[in-house]
């Protein structure tokens, strides 16, 4: 995959909000603050050139539910081909590559294996989810929703599950082979170490990453065995952010979960569980001595997202410009691999 170039007048108005958007996402701005491009995108989306021409000229933009005084404003800009002034101030605070390294291996991502919508916690429908990642570059992205027991990040019972499944193969169904957007799940690792959705449910999703969320303060002793009957269980196929740890942000900062790292590592290696390195910035998890570790015993890694916008979907460059300073080589990251290889390897 491969950062597109940044935009340039003249653009369509629907363009110019979604690229607002992208890059308020990409800051991390307040999702609230982004709410307002994307409702008037969405706005005009199927409105004529036509009739978008005659509101310009009749002053009559905010007529349209969902536009209002600086929408309209960017809106006026790009109808008269112009580089809506908002926009050019974001290129520039916000455009760049969100880090000079890790380039080469970014190139060679294809996919991502964790990622949100407005079906759990994100902040977008599923629909701007694919199309940004087409837009990117990738070739296959999994949907990775919440499991029902997370209710504070709106996790998706066995029936709302069902008819995301349906939702998923009637966008793929639309794309003709261009893009495969595949069937998954954030599954929340229980107490026990089972996982949060019933098993024949799983048994339908094309790759499960599975992550704990809950009891993060956890003794070693019982963190342990918990990670392990996780992994060791046959439809877990990522190990998501393993530590739990968060080093910056909003949400403030979170210590690791303690467990018997090399044991986890040991038992991700024997089940083919691939270890995730989260891209978002505020994780940075695994941390560099555990990436290393994982390395050194062998394991298979995914550079994934953790997108819950669409505008954090890039934010992958981070973990690859990680996993190129820890020496992970392109091979064993499965999220460079083609996606019929991808599925071969997450159904094994």
């Amino acid at each position: 995959m491969e950062a597109p170039p940044p935009p340039k007048a003249p653009m369509s108005p629907q363009d110019a909000l979604r690229r607002i958007g992208f890059l308020l996402e990409r800051a991390r701005e307040s999702p609230y603050r982004v709410a307002a491009f994307r409702r008037a995108a969405e706005a005009i989306r199927l409105i004529s050139d036509e009739e978008l021409d005659e509101r310009v000229r009749a002053g009559t933009l905010k007529q349209i539910k969902g536009i209002g005084d600086s929408t309209a404003a960017i809106i006026v800009q790009a109808v008269r081909g112009v580089m809506p002034a908002y926009l050019a101030t974001l290129e520039e605070q916000h455009g760049a590559p969100l880090s000079w390294d890790g380039a080469e291996l970014y190139t060679a991502l294809t996919g991502d294996l964790h990622v949100h919508s407005d079906w759990s916690d994100g902040g977008s429908p599923i629909e701007e989810m694919v199309l940004t990642a087409v837009e990117l570059g990738q070739d296959w992205m999994a949907l990775t929703d919440h499991s029902p027991r997370l209710t504070i990040a709106n996790g998706l019972s066995r029936e709302r599950l069902t008819q995301q499944l349906q939702r998923v193969h009637a966008i793929n169904a639309s794309l003709g082979g261009t893009f495969r957007l595949l069937k998954g799940i954030e599954v929340d690792i229980n107490l026990d170490g089972t996982l949060d959705q019933d098993p024949d449910m799983l048994e339908q999703l094309d790759v499960v990453t599975a992550s704990v969320h809950s009891k993060l303060r956890q003794p070693s002793y019982e963190m342990t065995p918990r990670m392990l009957a996780a992994v060791r269980n046959p439809r877990t196929n990522v190990l998501g952010h393993c530590t739990g740890r968060l080093v910056t942000g909003g949400r403030g900062k979170r210590p690791e979960s303690q467990f018997d790292a090399e044991k986890v590592f040991r038992a991700c290696l024997q089940h083919d569980v691939a270890v995730e390195i989260n891209s978002r910035p505020e994780r940075q998890d695994p941390p560099d001595e555990l990436i290393e570790l994982a390395r050194d015993l062998g394991c298979l890694f995914a550079i994934d997202s953790d997108a819950h916008a669409p505008g954090q979907l890039d934010m992958k460059l981070l973990g690859c410009e990680r996993a190129e300073r820890l020496r992970i080589p392109a091979e064993r990251i499965v999220t460079t691999w083609p996606v019929e290889d991808l599925l071969a390897w997450a159904k094994a």
